[in-house]
């Protein structure tokens, strides 16, 4: 496993949130979190990879690369392997740009909670990535912290809200 650990700081997103800081663009909230979600994920998938290889294998660092999205750009960090037959599929090695179906996907499928046949079936339908259930476990466990926190807060005491009748 790595001892890389994710964690949202929900308090802190949704402060800057209230304060008028933009969701999109070069300094939007979204980009650090789709970031953060992508990395978990690969590391994810490194942790299954590492788990089901037979030739003895380890961790090697990572590679960073540029990721253009439609809400900004980042700096992704990708796990590498010692033997090198780590293959990413969440963001595929050469792959520089994320679709905005993946980004809507990968944020749908951390905040819904899917089950792990959802998830399988979505990345299927969508991308044609045939993950395992391990892989999407390994996935799962990294992010299921951090959702169950957000679930649980303490909720404001008042919400305003606005009702429009258009007759």
């Amino acid at each position: 496993m790595s001892d890389k650990t994710f964690e949202i700081d929900v308090a802190a997103f949704a402060k800057a949130l209230q304060s008028g800081q933009p969701i999109n663009g070069k300094d939007g909230l979204l980009t650090p979190l789709i970031k953060q979600i992508t990395e978990a994920a690969l590391a994810g998938e490194m942790d299954q990879h590492l788990a089901s290889d037979t030739m003895p294998n380890r961790r090697n660092g990572s590679t960073r690369k540029t990721i253009q999205t439609s809400t900004g750009h980042f700096e992704l960090d990708t796990p590498r392997d010692r033997n090198g037959s780590f293959e990413p599929q969440t963001v595929k090695k050469y792959q520089t740009r994320l679709t905005d179906e993946m980004e809507r996907k990968v944020l749908s499928l951390f905040a819904l909670g899917n089950s792990y046949q959802n998830i399988r079936e979505h990345l299927m339908d969508l991308y044609g990535m045939e993950v395992s259930n391990g892989t999407i476990n390994a996935i799962t466990d990294r992010l299921v912290p951090e959702l169950k926190a957000w679930q649980e807060r303490d909720l404001e005491p008042v919400y305003p809200f606005v009702w429009l009748d258009a007759i």
